[in-house]
């Protein structure tokens, strides 16, 4: 190896918010960061105009719209969080929709949106507390108030009356499924019937997706869209047609659903469901919000038992556009989990299909058919977690196709231990390109005698009287991360390329100089980028960096890129680490997207 390149990203400069203030969406003022204002009023606030249309000047925060307490109320006591009117004159004759977003029950949430409205002319109201969300209908039959749970709020210009009746056409991606999949989660385990398990949820969440998805894609573009829930209607109904839904689903994605697979939610909390994703086109939306969605639904039950620690999207696709595939390369992960990277690098090739496409004057289907050939044929999956192995499998299918290639095995084992589909599809020195981030955690280890002896890095090492490194007994236990190193290398083809998240201890601590020695003995080091301790948190305070390999042998010196992160897009907490800057605009503290263009830079500089 030659000399390192070090590369510092910490090029913002900001003007830091006050500690415990923030930027209010609607209004601009600043205004005192609590909980509440944080994770609700600002989340809604920004729901209503990047979701549901509603333009800015309809809205107001602050200061707050008041409302009356009593009719005799000449003060108008109520301050309501979010009001939205049917213009920007705001009065009390036009006032449209209440949104509270105090942090109570759902029952005590319910009966103060119910005061709110009963002394004003909205007939709408919403109650959202950042986690939970409740949707209220206002109408007055023989002289009395009455109100009724609604599926949803219409969309801006639609009447109350459209709710659920959407065009495919009308449909939009979500800016925050993150959050829209938290209040789900929440209702369930709070309303539903007869489930009371994450996982079980989790299932029925994947089921439910598909038929969105199924609906998506087979639904012309002026015709009333199947997955919906309307104001007033019996969820019987609702579920009787979200049930017929499915059984086309299951026909259509047999290698996916299994046919035992069914709908087990209880009608209202099937409806409940429904209403909440029935305004959003899910294929259009980004896929790192959908991976968010996964993350938060299917719970810590999950996750940190097993070292699946779900890597965030720039990250991702940081690697990605460092080692940038072509579309013909062979790809693979080997620890898929949900499929984030699988996902992101054929969203990258395909993006280089439509490239060659257009530059060659191809027609749309030819573009389309040569998109499904690349999936089908070039990308490949493993995880030995059923459920995720499942997931990433819907991901793939939320793209378009690429799902068959998605096996649930265990990829340290022998592939005579695989299916026989698997074991076909998935050999050795077969891939152009790994894209992985495996398992971690303090407490993972193999012990099984079985998978060690398979590998290099399953020994012990140590160094002669010539500072060589050699090979000497089978371990007792290992972590999986640094077998999996290995078997990247087993997987590729000559000259092929790895982009793999490590612990950065493994490139520090001496009792790991054997691993670099075993990497540096079978690849170039092409890169290392540190990534900042707050990545993988609120999950984990693992530090972790990403490592660009390819494999071959190195007959003379080379330069390696490294690259030190520091800021990552979210603070310890998971909040996105947001700064206002001179011009007085937001800016996401996050220099990751900015990697892989100085990686590329400096290579061409090279050449």
């Amino acid at each position: 190896m030659g000399k390192v390149e070090e590369v510092k990203t910490d090029t913002v400069e900001t003007i830091e918010i006050k500690e415990g203030y923030l930027i209010d969406y609607i209004s601009g003022k600043i205004v005192k960061d609590t909980p509440e204002e944080r994770e609700a009023v600002q989340v809604f606030s920004k729901v209503l105009v990047e979701d549901y249309g509603y333009p800015k000047a309809h809205i107001q925060t602050r200061p707050q719209w008041r409302v009356k307490v009593r009719p005799s109320d000449k003060k108008k006591e109520y301050p309501v969080d979010i009001a939205v009117f049917s213009s920007s004159t705001k009065t009390d004759d036009n006032i449209e929709l209440i949104v509270e977003c105090k942090k109570k029950d759902r029952k005590d949430g319910r009966s103060q949106l119910e005061d709110y409205l009963r002394f004003s002319k909205a007939r709408l109201g919403v109650w959202f507390n950042g986690d939970e969300r409740l949707y209220l209908l206002k109408t007055e039959k023989d002289g009395k108030i009455l109100f009724s749970e609604a599926p949803n709020i219409p969309k801006y210009g639609q009447r109350i009356e459209d709710i659920g009746k959407f065009k495919r056409k009308d449909l939009k991606p979500a800016t925050n499924l993150k959050s829209v999949f938290r209040t789900i989660r929440n209702y369930l385990a709070a309303n539903a019937v007869g489930i009371t398990r994450d996982e079980v949820f989790a299932q029925q969440l994947i089921n439910l997706i598909f038929c969105k998805i199924y609906d998506e894609r087979f639904t012309k573009r002026e015709d009333i869209v199947t997955f919906r829930a309307g104001v007033d209607e019996n969820p019987a109904d609702v579920k009787s047609r979200i049930v017929s839904l499915f059984e086309k689903v299951k026909a259509q994605y047999n290698d996916v659903i299994e046919v035992a697979d069914s709908i087990l939610l209880d009608e209202n909390s099937l409806t409940y469901v429904v209403g909440e994703l029935q305004n959003y086109c899910l294929i259009e939306c980004e896929r790192d919000a959908v991976a968010e969605a996964f993350e938060i639904f299917i719970g810590p039950s999950l996750k940190g038992g097993q070292g699946q620690f779900f890597t965030p999207r720039n990250v991702v696709k940081m690697v990605i556009d460092m080692v940038d595939p072509k579309a013909d390369d062979r790809i693979i992960d080997p620890a898929c989990g949900s499929g984030g990277f699988l996902v992101e690098a054929l969203r990258h090739v395909w993006n280089k299909v439509e490239e060659k496409g257009k530059a060659y004057g191809w027609p749309e289907s030819e573009i389309f058919s040569e998109k499904q050939r690349v999936a089908i044929r070039n990308f490949r999956g493993i995880d030995k977690d059923k459920f995720l192995s499942k997931v990433a499998k819907a991901y793939m299918a939320i793209l378009g196709d690429g799902r068959g290639g998605v096996y649930c095995e265990n990829s340290l084992e022998s592939p005579e231990h695989w299916s026989d589909d698997a074991r076909t599809d998935i050999t050795f020195g077969s891939f152009d390109v790994v894209f992985t981030n495996p398992p971690f955690g303090k407490k993972l280890a193999i012990e099984s005698e079985e998978i060690l002896k398979l590998y290099d890095l399953g020994h012990a090492w140590s160094q002669d009287s010539e500072g060589k490194f050699v090979k000497g007994r089978l371990l007792d236990k290992q972590p999986p991360q640094l077998l999996f190193i290995e078997r990247c290398f087993q997987l590729l083809k000559p000259n092929g390329k790895l982009g793999i998240v490590l612990l950065e201890s493994i490139f520090g601590m001496p009792k790991y100089r054997y691993v670099v020695d075993y990497i540096t003995r079978n690849a170039k080091i092409l890169a290392i980028v540190t990534l900042p301790e707050d990545l993988f948190q609120p999950h984990t305070h693992a530090k972790t960096c990403v490592v660009i390999c390819e494999k071959a042998v190195a007959t003379e010196p080379y330069d390696i890129f490294m690259c030190d992160v520091k800021w990552c897009g979210h603070d310890s907490r998971g909040n996105p680490t947001i700064r206002i800057n001179e011009k007085g605009e937001k800016v996401l503290l996050d220099d990751i997207p900015k990697v892989a263009e100085i990686y590329h830079k400096g290579r061409s500089h090279k050449k």
